[in-house]
């Protein structure tokens, strides 16, 4: 908060509880110096994914009806760090616009997105909006990506399989919970261009464990790119 959202922030308290009002003119700037100082990177209001909205004023206004102590800064300091981590891990990263074959400007996106929804500046994108869809929409989406994959098999036989196809059973899993597949797309990286559906390969063209990051990327953006309405 800016020092004057500071100072109409204790005027507000001083209505509500003339208690807390500052005995002289002194002591009045020496308690919005201490307030100021104190929620300085505390915003007035921010939002939040679940629709409980942060609200300075409203904390104020809570601890004072029903605390029997006077309000002090960290009685609203201390809810906004709890507000912010419960925000922050909701928060899952959309595809940033940056080039992420440029991993400065690619990291640089991600790590300014995140420092906005952890100020409170900027709304944390959810699993469900970056996915959006109705639940049976998402159900239907994974079975076709499942029996996209090949013959189908029933989950207990998938399941005992999982140890000896441990590729496969990453992409199951990921139809299953509606995420990205690397192996969905090919991979753009100029010394492996492994097609959708092969692993990632290294210099000596081995399978690698692990896709290439930006096929990864490329798989999240196409995975999450608006989708054309059927004709």
């Amino acid at each position: 908060m800016t020092r004057e959202e500071v100072a109409a922030l204790l005027a507000y308290a001083v209505r509500l509880d003339p208690r807390s009002a500052p005995a002289d003119q002194a002591a009045a700037g020496e308690t919005l110096n201490q307030w100021a100082d104190l929620l300085a990177d505390v915003p007035p209001t921010a939002p939040h994914p679940a629709g409980r909205h942060w609200d300075a004023a409203q904390v104020v206004r809570h601890h004072i009806k029903t605390s029997p102590y006077p309000i002090k800064p960290s009685d609203v300091s201390r809810p906004w760090h709890d507000f912010r981590r419960d925000v922050v891990d909701r928060h899952h990263d959309p595809v940033p616009a940056a080039d992420p074959d440029d991993q400065a400007a690619y990291r640089a996106a991600l790590v300014a997105t995140r420092h906005a929804v952890a100020i409170g500046a900027a709304p944390a994108a959810t699993f469900r909006e970056l996915t959006g869809g109705t639940r049976a929409e998402r159900d239907q989406a994974a079975a076709e990506r499942l029996a996209a994959l090949g013959d189908y098999v029933p989950r207990t036989v998938r399941d005992a399989l999982a140890t000896y196809r441990p590729r496969r059973a990453e992409r199951e899993r990921l139809a299953v919970e509606g995420l990205p597949d690397p192996l969905d797309v090919q991979c753009p990286y100029q010394q492996c261009r492994a097609e959708a559906g092969k692993p990632c390969t290294n210099y000596r063209r081995n399978p690698r464990p692990s896709p290439h990051p930006s096929r990864i990327d490329l798989a999240t953006a196409h995975h999450y790119a608006p989708q054309e309405p059927a004709a």
